[in-house]
């Protein structure tokens, strides 16, 4: 096991003199810590009780969180994870989706209040972010404009038994990024490093975010970002919940890297896609961890 201080960490405030230190984090590591962002701790604090208390409720209320797309809402612990449990919405972006979502969960005025400024935070910051990566690559762009943003709260009940287990297995996302405020005192979460071949355990770093790239990223920017297969392991008899928000793809426009990204020399390495179309893909091969992406792939001109 490597030492989590490999992960890069980029501070937000320091941008744009950090954009080949954010660069260099999307290509060797796919993911990167961002610290001194624009989510104030004491909204990342109220957020976290909410969610606690939200993923503590009984399951018949649980279970009114229905999925939009498969997986999108309520998932109960399962045989391949049977100590993870989540809710989710499939598009923060939407106030009146996030204002349903609170309805059904049967969430206090307090809660609401939180959950929605907290949405709206997390999206400003994540537009933020795809423009900053179209500047580091030398162009202007508002990348994940008009993209769906599904946001999942997740919750890992680890016992002493359950300790070396896994909590989540190795897989890939598979939309564009993903903005992670994970458990600021319970660890678990690894992600590999393609160039040793190891998993780096990330630790907990309190009020910062964890940011990590997706299948779609890897297409996006013609290969130069990695798409960072990642798990979570139970370290410590302890209750773990974090807080996730993914930037998935295009609602209905093809998947493909922009002309910037494309010439002689880096040629167009994936065909177009839709993101609904990948995503059936995934489920339909059971490829979670970025091997789907080997049947996109372009063939060379004969």
């Amino acid at each position: 096991m490597s030492s989590s201080s490999s992960i890069p960490v980029i501070d937000f405030k320091e941008f744009p003199l950090q954009s080949h230190k954010l660069l260099q984090a999307s290509q060797d590591w796919g993911c990167f810590r961002l610290i001194n962002h624009t989510i104030s701790p004491n909204l990342m604090a109220e957020m976290k009780a909410s969610v606690r208390a939200l993923l503590d409720l009984p399951a018949d209320i649980k279970q009114r969180n229905k999925d939009i797309i498969a997986g999108s809402g309520y998932v109960a612990p399962s045989k391949n994870n049977p100590l993870y449990e989540g809710l989710g919405l499939y598009d923060i972006a939407s106030l009146e989706s996030v204002h349903h979502f609170c309805s059904q969960l049967e969430a206090s005025s307090s809660q609401r209040e939180t959950i929605v400024k907290y949405s709206v935070a997390v999206h400003e910051l994540a537009m933020e972010l795809g423009r900053m990566l179209c500047r580091s690559m030398g162009f202007d762009g508002d990348l994940f404009r008009g993209w769906p943003f599904q946001f999942r709260i997740n919750k890992y009940c680890f016992t002493p038994q359950s300790i070396g287990s896994s909590g989540v297995q190795t897989h890939t996302d598979s939309g564009f990024l993903t903005i992670l405020q994970d458990d600021e005192n319970v660890g678990g979460l690894e992600v590999l490093d393609e160039r040793s071949g190891e998993f780096v355990s990330v630790d907990p770093l309190p009020n910062s975010l964890l940011v990590n790239f997706g299948d779609v990223a890897k297409v996006w920017s013609n290969g130069r970002f990695c798409n960072v297969r990642h798990r979570v392991q139970c370290k410590e008899a302890a209750v773990r919940i974090s807080i996730a928000l993914f930037v998935l793809g295009p609602k209905e426009a093809a998947i493909e890297a922009p002309s910037e990204l494309v010439d002689a020399e880096h040629p167009r390495l994936f065909v177009p896609f839709t993101f609904e179309d990948y995503r059936k893909l995934r489920l339909s091969t059971g490829l979670r961890a970025g091997e789907a992406l080997a049947d996109l792939v372009c063939k060379p001109s004969s």
